[in-house]
């Protein structure tokens, strides 16, 4: 386990990746570089030091692990300033979709080690999912230390192609997202049949975590699943009818996830 930790960008993705850390017994000690004062106020009671910038780290600061969580079309004008602490001895980690190990070894060190990761909101309450992949300057150890670390956050998962970084930002990094819409669809359409909004609210929510909790509890996938609860003729079937009708939603989430993907590589396109 990583010593010093230092976390550049303290956003909602930094600061769910910090609540995970911070739960470890016992934690990194960790620093944070983060420009904005209102986001450096939410943690200014959290066991971490917080500073406004790069500048104000000490001339003898040397973390174990730089965690580049700034937005991608920021780290061409972030990254200059934590290249003194580029090279084998030091790991990066970056959670920005799109901005390849090529692209930040270009703007630090050419041996630095460097593993990107797609981490995911649920991070926060220790249930994300993360896929790493780590350059050929990554040792065996480092690699292990940012498994660990990351673990505190959820389900870590590693892949040895870096194009497949696009596919995973579109998939679980973006898929929250997708999975809040449909309990704001589902909370909306129960008000609409009569339910109060506050019934309305928790039965959506409440659905949606014990499908998935069930989904990764036992040995049926999720195909299984809904077959068991489709009794043929009864009401679910009939909502399927609606839902699976000319396979609509299997080509609207995937359409979803090409164009994630595709600005995903966009993004990588414009570093």
């Amino acid at each position: 386990m990583a010593e010093k930790v230092l976390l550049v960008g303290c956003g909602n993705m930094g600061f769910a990746m910090l609540q995970g850390w911070l739960a470890l017994q016992p934690s990194p000690q960790i620093t944070v570089v983060e420009p904005a004062a209102a986001l450096r106020a939410r943690i200014s009671d959290l066991a971490v030091s917080a500073l406004a910038s790069a500048e104000d780290l000490a001339a003898d600061y040397c973390p174990d692990i730089v965690v580049l969580a700034v937005k991608p079309q920021m780290f061409a004008d972030v990254l200059p300033a934590y290249a003194r602490f580029a090279g084998p001895s030091r790991l990066f980690v970056s959670i920005a979709a799109g901005v390849t190990t090529a692209t930040i070894a270009g703007l630090t060190a050419a041996d630095a080690a460097i593993v990107r990761c797609m981490p995911n909101t649920p991070a926060a309450i220790g249930h994300g999912v993360m896929a790493l992949f780590a350059n050929d300057h990554v040792t065996a150890g480092q690699s292990e230390a940012a498994a660990t670390l990351l673990a505190a956050c959820g389900t870590v998962v590693r892949i040895d192609n870096e194009a497949l970084m696009d596919a995973v930002t579109a998939v679980s990094g973006s898929g929250p997202a997708y999975v809040f819409h449909f309990i704001e669809a589902l909370s909306e359409a129960a008000r609409q049949v009569g339910l109060p909004e506050d019934l309305a609210d928790l039965m959506a929510i409440k659905t949606v975590e014990g499908a998935a909790r069930l989904a990764g509890s036992g040995d049926d996938d999720p195909a299984t699943l809904r077959q068991k609860v489709t009794s043929p003729g009864g009401t679910t079937a009939a909502a399927l009818g609606v839902l699976m009708r000319d396979d609509a939603l299997s080509k609207l989430v995937g359409d979803a996830v090409e164009a994630a993907r595709d600005r995903s590589i966009e993004l990588g396109k414009s570093e």
